[in-house]
């Protein structure tokens, strides 16, 4: 969708430097090896040791030192180890972000228990298809979670609760959670734990289970070693120069891959302070980073567009770094131009990701770079949206990419008993792990990991998202990429949020655009303003051929926007109860919805599924 309109290209940093920082970054990623018997365990009391009473968790009032977490990840262990945990078993969590998710999960580990990742926000079929999938040996159960589980019939896994003096639980919820664990904690002591129990596990070995946040369908645990979690802290430590003195702003719930390792792994690395918040918050997000001197945040791209959509003041900051992704060049922009420069670190990857990109330039809109391919496990093949396949050649083998063009991102999987970089761990579910892998892409019996995600690059080597395969869609003969779209239309005035997405038309080939969009408090959608702001930013095959104003938008807990169910319900007036709206370019507007609209416009009734 190069046709969409762009501002102007920032300036280019030259390759070799580009390329100097991301050696850097290889050489911390190869600091710990695959039989190395070195456990994320290791690094904590490593850490507590060395940095004793200086400041590891911010919560509220709440300040505990490195030797604090640690004293308090030992009693978790010892009442672990009284509760018949040993090492090897899944242990699951279900906890907000508070201090105690972190003590929990440092005691578990230290006994060599894997650890995985609830999302504190599900229950009934989504609650037991995350704990059968991980086969937990116990889930210990914040009393703030306790409600999914009371919803929840039928669970096998012996459920141990562990107390929220801020949120307590009604009783009813509290009647399938066993008081073994908090026993066993309360009489467990605080000295450190026999290394036996890590004995003979190497870096390579699993320790986190955690679940992608995807947008359809039940979630899969992608499997985490020690290796992968600590090398991440490596790679960003030297990547944002981080500081024992810096202060990193965890808003993003902890059960998710972005917080729970580039901000935890890399904050440990480097002996820094983490400020914790229960959940993301818009109104006191400038205030927690101002009175706490917070100089790292992590960034999903629609915090900072609910931030922008704020009349609040960032006042004087100490805000240095922000690293994360899916921030637009037109929110990249308004941010920098609004609350001051900051280094931004958007990057391209995924949970369970063998390979990954990472913008090193302040190059405003790429999610990375690669200046050298020789340096790489990354590759950009061709991909046909309308036919759903990879386009191969005569010999049968893939073909990459050149700049300009779209294409799938890939990794080349590497299993080398001394590189920890380019393996695959892929999920406790091995055909979910054999559905990622393509195989003879470029010769015969090599295999890559395949992300799903389309991207472009440019000339100089710079990366851009583009989209989901299955959200670029084919309309009048044109692909059209939901999240350029969404991006062109970033700053439509009074808009909360602007979802893009493809619906089928009867009699007609490919998919339709439609947007649903979300206004702010207090702002009207104006149907002339959007179609005058398509006009000028997006062709009009691209142009939301329909569009809904929702009340509120359909999310995942990390920010990201669902489009199944709005697909499915399309622009049928009986399954959505939104205001309707239709393109009319003849009138040179959107028009409220009715069937004689429709019938103008030359379009069928959506055929609801």
């Amino acid at each position: 969708m190069s046709a969409i309109q762009s501002a102007p290209s920032p300036a280019v940093v030259p390759r070799e430097e580009t390329q100097r920082k991301l050696d850097r970054r290889s050489q911390a990623a190869a600091l710990i090896k695959p039989l190395d018997y070195y456990t994320l365990a290791d690094r904590i009391e490593q850490q507590a040791a060395e940095l004793g009473e200086h400041p590891f968790i911010i919560y509220g009032d709440t300040r505990l030192s490195y030797a604090e977490v640690d004293t308090r990840a030992n009693q978790v262990a010892h009442a672990a180890l009284a509760c018949g945990l040993k090492p090897g078993d899944v242990c699951a969590m279900a906890m907000e972000n508070r201090p105690e998710f972190f003590t929990t999960w440092f005691g578990l580990t230290k006994i060599g228990v894997v650890v995985a990742f609830i999302n504190n926000q599900i229950n009934g079929k989504p609650l037991q298809h995350a704990l059968e999938s991980t086969k937990a040996r116990a889930a210990i159960v914040g009393e703030e979670c306790a409600h999914n589980f009371a919803q929840t019939p039928d669970i096998k896994t012996p459920l141990w609760l562990l107390p929220d003096a801020e949120k307590p639980a009604v009783e009813a919820d509290l009647a399938g959670l066993g008081s073994e664990f908090v026993t066993a904690l309360e009489q467990a002591s605080t000295a450190q734990v026999d290394r036996c129990y890590r004995e003979g596990i190497t870096a390579e070995t699993p320790t986190l289970l955690i679940f992608t946040s995807g947008t359809t369908g039940l979630p899969k645990a992608a499997i985490y070693s020690h290796m992968r979690w600590l090398c991440s802290g490596d790679v960003m430590h030297v990547t944002i120069d981080a500081r024992p003195d810096d202060v990193f702003y965890c808003c993003l719930p902890l059960y998710h891959g972005a917080a729970a390792t580039s901000v935890t792994s890399t904050a440990l690395k480097a002996g820094s302070a983490i400020l914790v918040r229960r959940k993301f918050s818009v109104s006191r997000f400038w205030q927690d980073v101002r009175d706490n001197g917070v100089t790292v945040c992590q960034y999903i791209g629609e915090i900072c567009r609910y931030l922008l959509n704020q009349d609040a003041d960032a006042g004087k900051h100490r805000l240095r770094c922000m690293m994360g992704a899916g921030l637009t060049a037109e929110t990249w922009r308004r941010w920098i131009d609004r609350f001051g420069e900051v280094d931004v670190y958007e990057g391209w990857g995924s949970t369970e990701a063998n390979t990954n990109l990472i913008n090193l330039d302040n190059h405003i809109g790429s999610c990375g770079r690669v200046p050298d391919w020789n340096k790489t496990n990354f590759r950009l093949i061709r991909y046909d949206v309308e036919n759903d396949m990879h386009l191969r050649d005569d010999k049968g083998f893939c073909i990459q990419c050149e700049p300009g063009e779209v294409g799938e991102g890939i990794g080349m999987i590497i299993n080398h008993p001394e590189i920890g970089g380019g393996r695959f761990e892929g999920y406790t579910n091995p055909d979910a792990t054999e559905q990622k892998i393509l195989r003879d892409v470029f010769s015969e019996g090599d295999s890559w990991w395949s992300s799903g995600d389309l991207l472009r690059y440019d000339e100089d080597g710079y990366f851009y998202f583009v989209d989901r395969v299955g959200d670029t869609f084919r309309w009048k003969s044109e692909n059209v990429s939901t999240q350029e779209v969404a991006s062109a239309l970033d700053d439509f005035k009074g808009a909360e949020l602007i979802n893009i997405y493809g619906v089928q038309v009867p009699q007609h080939e490919g998919r339709a655009g439609m947007a649903a969009i979300v206004m702010q408090a207090g702002q009207s959608f104006d149907p002339q303003a959007l179609y005058d702001l398509t006009e000028e930013r997006v062709p009009r095959y691209a142009a939301p051929q329909f569009v809904r104003v929702s009340e509120a938008a359909d999310m995942t807990t990390t920010f990201k926007l669902r489009k199944v169910d709005l697909q499915r319900q399309g622009y049928a007036p009986e399954h959505c109860k939104d205001p309707l709206y239709v393109r009319d370019d003849k009138a040179g507007t959107y028009r409220p919805y009715s069937a004689e609209v429709l019938a103008e416009v030359g379009l069928p009734p959506f055929e609801y599924q």
